[in-house]
């Protein structure tokens, strides 16, 4: 499979603060930078009774370069994630998360649905541009193993 398709694979890709840091996310604090964007963003807090998920939840919709993104925030363990993206959408709503939600200086990890069924550890998010990102999620896409 070439560069070009693999890129456009859809996957949920989820971020988290390394081990032992935090963001000190908050539902009310990433529902007010959401909301800041755009008023219409879809932003849904679940206790946590009802679905899979244990504990609550916080679920949103984000529109970034016309394309709507659906998320999941947690608390604890914290991270967010967003579903059947490509690479070049996790890339932008990464960099959004960076430069919005992230306090300065801290890193974000990351990890796909697909690595982690294969036992893949969660990995930096360069600080490069939106390019360099996009490569980085290809490389791990390609090291999840199955894409010929």
């Amino acid at each position: 499979m070439e560069p070009d398709e693999i890129a456009e694979l859809r996957t949920v890709y989820v971020f988290t603060p390394p081990d032992g840091q935090s963001w000190s996310l908050t539902y009310e604090r990433l529902e007010a930078v959401l909301r800041e964007r755009n008023l219409e963003e879809s932003v849904r807090v679940d206790d946590g009774t009802d679905g899979p998920v244990t504990g609550s939840s916080m679920h949103f919709g984000i529109t970034l370069d016309d394309e709507q993104l659906e998320g999941m925030a947690l608390p604890s363990p914290e991270g967010v994630s967003v579903k059947d993206c490509t690479a070049r959408s996790a890339a932008g709503f990464v960099l959004w998360l960076r430069n919005n939600v992230v306090p300065a200086g801290t890193a974000v990890m990351f990890n796909t649905e697909w690595g982690a069924e294969a036992g893949l550890p969660d990995a930096p998010v360069p600080e490069a541009p939106r390019p360099h990102v996009v490569a980085t999620f290809i490389a791990h896409l390609v090291e999840t193993g199955g894409i010929d």
